[in-house]
């Protein structure tokens, strides 16, 4: 019996290919709830979670197509550093906020930088990347 369009509960525990973990809702303690098929979920987890019964567990593994997507060059921008407050240098790595032309808040990280410009990475930390999961599902109503 599909679950499409139930709210469902699970929880679940993400990882990398060499094991590291991700995230996790067990060691949150609490379950995470959406309504299945609704677009609230990347597409994998939610097809995986479709066709499950209370109280099953499935191992998935996601490719970056059914996750996040592939990692998208275009995504890495530069902006000038002028446009920045000179009160420290940046740090490669460094998560920062931007702010889009329409006035949202833009998640990126500081990929390089020189005199002139500093690169940003909007890409979502996991575009690219294939994601396994263990899904337990708790309720589907």
């Amino acid at each position: 019996m599909s679950n499409e369009g139930k709210n469902v509960s699970v929880h679940y525990v993400g990882t990398l290919d060499d094991g590291s973990e991700f995230d996790s809702s067990r060691r949150r303690g609490e379950p995470l709830r959406f309504t299945c098929m609704a677009g609230q979920m990347i597409p994998g987890f939610d097809a995986a979670v479709r066709d499950m019964n209370v109280g099953e567990t499935v191992n998935v593994r996601l490719e970056p197509e059914e996750a996040y997507g592939p990692r998208n060059e275009a995504a890495v921008v530069a902006i000038p550093r002028s446009n920045f407050p000179q009160d420290g240098e940046p740090k490669v790595g460094s998560s920062v906020m931007l702010m889009s032309p329409q006035g949202k808040p833009v998640p990126a990280v500081i990929a390089s930088f020189d005199d002139q410009v500093i690169k940003f990475d909007i890409n979502h930390p996991m575009a690219g990347k294939a994601l396994n999961f263990e899904i337990e599902l708790l309720s589907a109503e």
